[in-house]
Parts: C-alpha cells; structure tokens; sequence
C-alpha cells in the first residue's frame, strides 16, 4: 500500500469502529461501546500520524501519548476524554478489570463516553485532508 492507501486503511477502520460502538450501545453492550470508542479514536490519531510524518505511529494505545506526538491543540475536556477512553484499553484488556469495569459502565456512562467521543472523532475527521 502507498501513505494515501495507508491513511485511508486506517480511517476506514476507526469509521467501522466508530458504527461498531454505536451499535453496542444500543444492544446495551456498554463496557464494549466505551472500548470501541477508544479504538476508533486511537485509529484516527494513527492515520493522522501517518498523514503528518509519513511513517506509521509508536504502537501504543496511549492516547494522550498519540495525540502528543501530533501537536494539537486540545482543550481541557479533550484531554480528559482521551485519558478516559484510554483506562478503557488498558483496563479493558485484563480480566480482573474487566468485571470491575462491567460494574462501573452502565448505560448512562456509556452513553456519555458515546456522545463525547462522536463530537471529538467529528473534529478529528475535519482535521484530516
């Protein structure tokens, strides 16, 4: 694949991720929506990676790290969204956290970190050539 065959590939899939999370949602798989979310983030700030350096991004699901690597300016409630969506990867991935998490995601949260997480992948995409 050429950089705008790449960069297509990796928007492609956090659009599929983004749907996927919306989905879940309303199937009330909560702890998966928030998870997806993060996945659909963290593939926009690689495939912005790629755009800005034209090499692939550290492999690293950190998204404050990622989007550091890109100098944007972000506001407060940002940076708190991308720590948040974070602790849902790391957290997410261990079993021992993940029924903790199954405890503390309900559908209210989970809607929450959906509409945040719409908003801010919206601004993302317009920031994409």
């Amino acid at each position: 694949m050429n950089l705008s065959e790449k960069i297509e590939y990796w928007i492609d899939i956090a659009d599929y991720d983004i749907k996927t999370a919306k989905s879940l949602h309303r199937n009330g798989r909560y702890l998966y929506t928030v998870f997806m979310s993060q996945q659909a983030v963290e593939k926009l700030l690689k495939a912005m990676h790629l755009q800005k350096n034209a090499k692939e991004a550290p492999l690293s699901h950190n998204l404050i790290y990622l989007q550091s690597l890109l100098d944007m300016d972000l506001s407060d409630e940002q940076l708190k969204l991308l720590a948040e969506l974070t602790t849902y990867y790391i957290e997410g991935r261990y079993p021992s956290y993940k029924e903790k998490l199954s405890t503390l995601v309900k559908k209210e949260k989970s809607s929450e970190i959906l509409k945040q997480t719409e908003e801010f992948y919206k601004w993302l995409r317009q920031k994409i050539k």
